[in-house]
């Protein structure tokens, strides 16, 4: 099974997570990035 790239995760409609304003600071260590604020 080949990894899915950035785009095939958009079309299929994947949650990407929610607005940096909402998220829980304990949480930090599990972010992997922060796009588009």
């Amino acid at each position: 099974m080949s990894t899915p790239t950035f785009d095939q995760l958009l079309e299929a409609g994947c949650h990407f997570g929610h607005l940096k304003r909402k998220w829980n600071p304990a949480m930090a260590p599990y972010i992997f990035m922060e796009r588009n604020g």
